[in-house]
C-alpha cells in the first residue's frame, strides 16, 4: 500500500461505509475480516485472527490510520471476546506509527435522564457495559501515555442497509415488507436516537482526517431524534404496506423468551434505552467538525430498498413471522 494508507478491521455495516467513505476520497484501502471473504468488489480484504497480535501487526504494519469496526463473535461472549481483539489492533496501530480510530456504541453510560453528552458521567450497569467503559478507558490510556494517537467516535443503536441485528433492523423492515406487525420492545413512543451507517462511516473518515479529534470522545453526527413508532410509520409508507399495530416486548416477555432464546435474553440489558428517551447531544462534533447527517425521509427510502432487494433472494420474508 502507499502512503496515507488505511486500514480497516471490521467488514460488518459499519466497516464497510467506512471503507465506501475513504474510497469517495480515492484512498487505498485494506480491510480485514476473520475469513478473508471480499465485501467490497476491487478492494483488498485480508482474513485473519484479529486477536492474534502477530496477524494485526502484520496486516496493518504499513497503516497511517487504522479504524476498529470490529465487534465480538459471539454477543454472550462480550466479555471475554472483546477485549482481546481491541488489544491486539491497539498494539498494531502502535507498532506501526499509525492513527487510530475507533467505534464505539453507547453502554458505557447506563440510564440517563439527560441527554447523552461526552461529558455525560459513566454508568455502566451490566457486564458488557462495564466491559465498554474498561475498553474506553484502555484506549485513552494509551493516547495519554503517547503510544499511540486514538480518536473514539460514538453511535447510537444503528439503522440503514445491510444493518440486521440492531433493534431498528430486520424485526421492523422485514414484517414491513410483508405486510406483518413489527417488533419492538419498551415503549416506542418515546424518544430514541439512532444512527444511519452511512453517516456513520463518513463521519468515522472525517474524524480521522482531524489532527484536533484525537485525545477524546465524539459523538458522531445523529439525524433529528424522534420516537421509534414514528419512524416505524414512515417504515411502512415507504414500504406500500398497510400499516399494523407494532408487537412491543416487555422486560417479563422478553425474559420468558430469553429462556429459550439467548440472543432475545441478551437484550434485557439495554432495555432501559428504549424504556424512556434515549436522546444523544452530538453538537460538540458539529461545532467542532461539521459532519454530514442524512434526512430521515433518504435514510427510510433506502432502507427500505435494500430489503426488498435482499428479501427477494434470500427468503427473508418467508423467515419473518407475525407475533
Amino acid at each position: 500500500m502507499t502512503a496515507e494508507a488505511h486500514v480497516v478491521f471490521g467488514t460488518g455495516p459499519a466497516g464497510r461505509a467506512v471503507a465506501a467513505a475513504l474510497l469517495d476520497k480515492n484512498a487505498h484501502v485494506r480491510m480485514v475480516n476473520r475469513n478473508g471473504s471480499t465485501v467490497i468488489a476491487d478492494v483488498e480484504t485480508v482474513g485473519g485472527d484479529a486477536t492474534d497480535p502477530d496477524f494485526a501487526r502484520n496486516v496493518a504494519a504499513d497503516a497511517d490510520t487504522v479504524y476498529f469496526c470490529l465487534n465480538a463473535p459471539n454477543y454472550h461472549r462480550w466479555a471475554d471476546e472483546f477485549p482481546p481483539l481491541q488489544r491486539a489492533v491497539l498494539g498494531a496501530a502502535r507498532s506501526a506509527g499509525a492513527k487510530l480510530v475507533v467505534l464505539e456504541n453507547l453502554y458505557i453510560y447506563g440510564p440517563s435522564a439527560a441527554a447523552l453528552r461526552e461529558t455525560t458521567p459513566r454508568n455502566p450497569t451490566s457486564s458488557k457495559s462495564r466491559t465498554r467503559a474498561d475498553m474506553s478507558a484502555e484506549l485513552l490510556d494509551a493516547h495519554g501515555r503517547g503510544e499511540v494517537r486514538v480518536a473514539i467516535g460514538r453511535a447510537s443503536d444503528f439503522i440503514g442497509p445491510g444493518v440486521r441485528d440492531s433493534a431498528f433492523g430486520e424485526f421492523i423492515f422485514g414484517p414491513a415488507l410483508a405486510g406483518k406487525r413489527a417488533q419492538t420492545m419498551g415503549r416506542p413512543d418515546t424518544e430514541h436516537t439512532y444512527s444511519y451507517v452511512p453517516d456513520v462511516g463518513s463521519n468515522l473518515v472525517l474524524l480521522g482526517s482531524r489532527d484536533d479529534a484525537y485525545g477524546r470522545v465524539w459523538h458522531l453526527p445523529n439525524p433529528p431524534t424522534r420516537t421509534t413508532r414514528h419512524i416505524i410509520i414512515d417504515v411502512y409508507a415507504a414500504a406500500g404496506t398497510r400499516r399494523r399495530s407494532v408487537t412491543t416486548l416487555k422486560r417479563p416477555m422478553l425474559r420468558a423468551l430469553g429462556l429459550f432464546n439467548r440472543n432475545v435474553r441478551e437484550l434485557l440489558h439495554t432495555y432501559y434505552q428504549f424504556d424512556a428517551p434515549f436522546v444523544v447531544d452530538d453538537s460538540a462534533f458539529r461545532e467542532a467538525f461539521g459532519g454530514h447527517t442524512t434526512c430521515w425521509d433518504e435514510i427510510v427510502t433506502n432502507t427500505v430498498d435494500w430489503y426488498r432487494t435482499h428479501m427477494q433472494s434470500n427468503g427473508l420474508a418467508e423467515a419473518t413471522t407475525e407475533r
